[in-house]
């Protein structure tokens, strides 16, 4: 993403010239003609580096300045102070102002692509990484082959979407079935990383082991190998990964495959939000039921807790909505439409089925069931836009 600069000059031709030196340089540009409407556009745009001049009708550039260093938002935005005045005391002004820089028209333009190049690559070193605290949504089935990979994988894609940078990760070590619909078979990067030692297991490598596809998705894919079914790794482990993907990306998916032991039910508490995947068989809703019973014993559980129908298979007289509510004990979130051919047609693909045919019904209600569980997630105040 390019880097982001507030211009700001009541000179109409200076802002066009600066502008254009900057966008040729690979700079997003965003200009201001009077000191009033650069204060508006600093909070609301957030700029890498400001261009200011000094000479303006409304405010002066020292008063802007100023102004800026004392906003918490504005104050570590890097200043260069552009402007015809050419004293000694000007200088000493803009500086005592807040100013980084003073160069004095005119400048070549070669001189000003260095001291802005030399200012951000200054602030980047300097300005305090913030650190983020992404939000992890766990989806897990209520038995083997009632779609759960296929809604994670899904659900993800949605945000790509909707123009987010989601990671997803498979931690059904030598079952992993993600990795090869996205035709990428022989991605293997959760069984890397878990075979190590949980102290080595760090973002950095859980990063290098992220593989991007296609569409935009990035993933800790799992294969099916079967050496990886071998691989014994521990709650500890996976919690780490967890914690790993939250540094990594603000929203993550994680496949934690079917039933409840002693590991995944201790990443499924790990988990911001958790989507149970359901068929409407009566073994499969009483198999779910258990365990809603085991990890939704408090309303805070319950309120993070979402089940969900997905279709597998015609049936004559398939559960009403009520009828499986009543026999998990929980209300649904969602029920997904069977849709066996764009599921098929889709992984022959190798692109996630809400990309291959967005308007099919199955797809937008996967898309819809994606936008309602961040916003839950958002409703919290834990996921920022």
């Amino acid at each position: 993403m390019p880097e982001r600069i507030l211009v700001v000059d009541d000179d109409v031709d200076s802002l066009k010239l600066i502008g254009l030196m900057l966008q040729r340089n690979g700079y997003e540009v965003i200009a201001a003609s009077s000191g009033t409407q650069a204060l508006n556009r600093a909070a609301a745009d957030r700029p890498d580096l400001i261009i200011l001049d000094i000479m303006m009708p409304d405010m002066d550039g020292y008063e802007v300045c100023r102004r800026l260093r004392a906003d918490a938002k504005t104050r570590a935005v890097p200043i260069i102070m552009f402007t015809a005045k050419t004293l000694i005391d000007d200088k000493v002004a803009g500086f005592e102002a807040g100013a980084d820089d003073y160069l004095t028209k005119p400048t070549h333009p070669a001189e000003l692509a260095s001291r802005v190049r030399s200012i951000l690559a200054r602030s980047t070193t300097q300005r305090p990484q913030a650190s983020i605290r992404g939000k992890v949504i766990g989806v897990m089935g209520a038995k083997g082959g009632v779609g759960t990979t296929t809604l994670a994988l899904n659900l993800a894609a949605a945000r790509v979407l909707n123009a987010e940078n989601p990671v997803i990760a498979d931690f059904r070590l030598g079952t992993g079935s993600m990795g090869i619909s996205l035709g990428l078979g022989r991605a293997q990067g959760m069984a890397n990383v878990l075979s190590k030692p949980v102290d080595q297991i760090t973002p950095r490598l859980v990063e290098s082991e992220l593989v991007s596809h296609a569409s935009g998705l990035r993933g800790l894919f799992s294969s099916l190998r079967v050496a990886e079914s071998g691989i014994e790794w521990s709650r500890d482990a996976g919690i780490t990964v967890m914690k790993a993907l939250r540094s990594l990306a603000r929203l993550s998916f994680v496949d934690l495959g079917a039933g409840l032991n002693p590991v995944s039910y201790g990443l499924q508490r790990e988990c911001d939000q958790l989507i149970l995947v359901v068929d409407p068989i009566y073994p499969t809703l009483m198999a779910a039921r258990e365990i809603i019973q085991e990890i939704g014993s408090t309303v805070a559980e319950q309120q993070r807790l979402h089940a969900v129908v997905v279709s597998r298979a015609a049936s004559a007289t398939p559960p009403s909505w009520r009828d499986v509510e009543h026999a998990l004990g929980l209300e649904l979130r969602s029920v997904i439409a069977l849709a066996s051919e764009l599921f098929n047609q889709s992984l022959q693909a190798n692109v996630p089925a809400v990309m291959f045919q967005p308007t099919a019904i199955a797809s937008s209600q996967i898309i819809k069931l994606s936008e309602d569980i961040v916003a839950r997630v958002r409703a919290t105040g834990v996921l920022s836009q």
